[in-house]
């Protein structure tokens, strides 16, 4: 496999573009195909940490990162290191989970990844049993089905690339977010948004679940259609969260959630 293959940014002969999993997030960020076509990713790989780390980082390993909570990330006993609790439950952590948590309560940390949902991507991974792709939206694994790890990638396994489908290309497409005051600071609530050239709309939220977090389809159905006045935007945002189950320290990110996600709701019905 050449470098390109690793690390470059190219299209395809069907309008698909194909990112090296060992890409830079920087080099992401800055490419002007993604800017043009894919202004989502864009403004999600832009967005992330600092630009040190955005050169450092590679959309491979975003994808690939291990949870974030300060309980698991300080080594304090939890059931992802062995323990028989998860103390951030009861604990005075804000980054923890509001949706799909049990019995863990993290949260996947990679701005990018919630970008790579709402575009459909497509993850390539290599092992000893050679080349599969999976949906970018099946590739998280909630601790409720496993604890031992976040992803579905099995021993020797990697991320090779990632794959955008031409049907993501352009449309209408935002990535927002709530984040803490400094810099390199995990983000509290981000939304990607996008309403597609063929007219689809997806909405996932990051920060609020151990992976990234779509909407009811029938949530992203009824902003499709248009024609909505304030009320019935409130009431869809209140919708989309409905599962929603905070702890004592993050119940501030329901109403962040809510906010984002009638700011874009209002964008794709309007739009």
């Amino acid at each position: 496999m050449s470098p390109l293959d690793v690390q470059g940014i190219s299209a395809a002969d069907d309008g698909a573009v194909r990112i090296g999993a060992a890409c830079p997030v920087a080099d992401i960020a800055g490419n002007p195909v993604i800017q043009s076509d894919f202004p989502m990713l864009a403004a999600a790989c832009a967005g992330r940490g600092t630009a040190s780390a955005r050169e450092a980082s590679t959309i491979g390993g975003s994808l690939a990162q291990r949870p974030q909570c300060s309980y698991y990330r300080r080594n304090v006993s939890c059931l992802k290191n062995g323990g028989s609790t998860c103390p951030a439950h009861d604990g005075d952590s804000t980054h923890t989970a509001i949706l799909d948590g049990g019995p863990c309560w993290m949260v996947h940390p990679s701005d990018p990844a919630v970008a790579l949902v709402a575009l459909d991507a497509v993850i390539e991974i290599s092992g000893d049993a050679g080349v599969r792709t999976v949906m970018a939206s099946d590739f998280f694994v909630l601790p409720v089905d496993r604890l031992d790890r976040e992803t579905v990638l099995e021993d020797a396994e990697l991320i090779t690339a990632v794959l955008l489908p031409r049907a993501a290309r352009g449309g209408l497409q935002s990535y927002t977010r709530h984040a803490q005051d400094g810099p390199g600071l995990f983000d509290f609530v981000s939304l990607a948004a996008a309403r597609r050239v063929d007219g689809d709309v997806r909405l996932v939220l990051g920060g609020v679940s151990p992976r990234p977090y779509r909407v009811y389809t029938s949530v992203e159905e009824e902003a499709m259609s248009g024609g909505l006045d304030a009320e019935a935007i409130v009431g869809l945002a209140e919708r989309a969260l409905l599962d929603a189950e905070p702890l004592s320290m993050n119940g501030d990110k329901v109403e962040l959630a809510a906010a984002l996600l009638r700011d874009a709701i209002t964008m794709i019905a309007s739009g």
